[in-house]
């Protein structure tokens, strides 16, 4: 993902030190692009309930506005072959639009968009099952994946 990028797109990442390697792998993405960063643990997002009884959670806010963008790059670190558990938190809540007619519309607005992952970790490729947990996702709804971009924040002796 090193050439300018020609639709409007998003960065939406997570990890559990604010300004590690993650943000350093996000920072130099964006320094690239104009592109629009989203840090999901600024977030409350609350786990997905059956019933949608959310108290004074931003998921709802932060997908609409997420809706805007043709290109959604997710960024994480790999923790246990998968990612944070905030963005698992904010993929699970998609849900939300499948289960509700109304929102349906707006789910299926994910059909024209793209999406890219970005991760990092101490190996020097991201396991397969990371990236394919968000390829079979975005794919599920309709985004076209475009690219994987890993960085090994493995020392050289």
């Amino acid at each position: 993902m090193q050439q300018k990028l020609e639709r409007s797109t998003v960065i939406i990442y997570s990890s559990a030190r604010k300004n590690g390697n993650t943000q350093a792998h996000v920072n130099g993405f964006a320094e690239q692009n104009n592109v629009r960063v989203i840090c999901l643990d600024d977030y409350k997002i609350a786990p997905y309930c059956y019933n949608k009884n959310y108290n004074n959670d931003d998921f709802y806010a932060v997908f609409e506005a997420l809706l805007t963008y043709e290109h959604w790059v997710f960024a994480s670190p790999v923790y246990w072959y998968s990612t944070t558990v905030q963005m698992k938190l904010f993929i699970d809540r998609i849900t939300d639009y499948m289960d509700d007619e109304a929102l349906k519309p707006k789910l299926r607005s994910l059909r024209s968009k793209h999406f890219s992952v970005l991760s990092n970790a101490s190996s020097s490729e991201a396991p397969a099952c990371f990236v394919e947990q968000f390829k079979n996702t975005f794919s599920y709804l309709g985004m076209q994946f475009i690219n994987h971009n890993h960085k090994s924040t493995q020392k050289v002796a």
